[in-house]
């Protein structure tokens, strides 16, 4: 079984506008409601793809219930501990005489000690031997970096394999209990190791490296429009994005890693799952929801290439 866990679930709420200008009334062309977070979003991913998974974290209020709604009406089971405060709403809003997207991200609810432990325990007593536990995402407020650890370590103990995807530096910390996967982007990439430059191929490899010599199974790095990378310690491979009139970036990279990931789960070989990934976040990021999975002609476009 694959589980998703998401910390800091939110509503994203994407708007199209023709213009925004500041102290008048904008008249939007449409909006759209979308359940959402890291971790729900991979879920509805895998659920397109046909893979059966269970979407569990942590969340509160009227918000938690649209998403959690949202996710049992596609058919994927869920477990989110409940909080008071309400969960997030957060703002994508595609202005399109500028051509550019404004991203307003909320904080998430107040999560006390009593509930994390709850959720652990739920952890410790649910997974099972050869499952996937794919974490991704921020944290609501209240949850430290380092929570992030103890996860792994549980799943250390009860050999899961572990995904994660986060830009907290605590991901370093988890390497010691060999994750089966990282999902940075080059950003994340390079600021894991307090470097504020623009990555080429060669320091793109030799940082994954670095964390697959600490531990690490397997880095895929997301390179927005430049596509995505795929490094072990016996390969390195990169494929490039085709070409596409970006919409919403918003969840793009959570279609890349549950496109992955399921793929793998199917038995794909690295280069397949890889360039399926990045046609299918190439998809998502051309539209206002998640891909539809008609990739043909993003896949003809792409080529993954071996880096020697």
């Amino acid at each position: 079984m694959i589980y998703t866990i998401t910390l800091n679930p939110a509503i994203d709420l994407v708007i199209i506008t023709k213009k925004l200008e500041a102290n008048t009334v904008n008249r939007t062309e449409n909006f759209e409601l979308q359940p959402n977070g890291k971790g729900v979003n991979v879920s509805f991913i895998l659920k397109k793809m046909g893979i059966k998974n269970m979407a569990t974290g942590i969340g509160g209020g009227f918000t938690l219930d649209y998403i959690t709604a949202g996710l049992e009406e596609k058919g994927i089971k869920t477990k989110f501990l409940k909080v008071k405060e309400p969960t997030r709403i957060n703002v994508f809003t595609r202005v399109l005489d500028q051509n550019v997207e404004y991203k307003e991200v909320n904080p998430g609810p107040e999560v006390g000690p009593e509930v994390q432990d709850k959720f652990l325990k739920y952890l410790k007593d649910t997974l099972k031997a050869d499952d996937t536990l794919i974490i991704s995402g921020s944290f609501s407020k209240g949850i430290k970096a380092e929570y992030l650890v103890e996860i792994a370590k549980i799943t250390a103990e009860k050999d899961i394999k572990l995904v994660i995807d986060s830009s907290s530096k605590v991901v370093l910390d988890t390497l010691q209990y060999q994750p089966y996967l990282l999902k940075p982007n080059d950003q994340e990439l390079a600021s894991f190791f307090d470097l504020n430059e623009k990555l080429d191929q060669e320091k793109i490899i030799e940082l994954a490296r670095k964390l697959i010599s600490a531990g690490c199974q397997n880095v895929l790095v997301s390179l927005g429009e430049n596509g995505a990378a795929l490094i072990n310690k016996d390969h390195a491979y990169f494929g490039n994005a085709p070409k596409i009139q970006a919409l919403n970036t918003a969840g793009a990279g959570d279609t890349m890693l549950g496109t992955f990931i399921g793929e793998k789960s199917k038995a794909k070989s690295d280069t397949a799952a890889l360039k399926s990934a990045i046609a299918a976040a190439s998809d998502t990021a051309s539209r206002s929801g998640l891909t539809d999975f008609k990739l043909e002609k993003y896949l003809k476009e792409i080529q993954v290439s071996e880096i020697k």
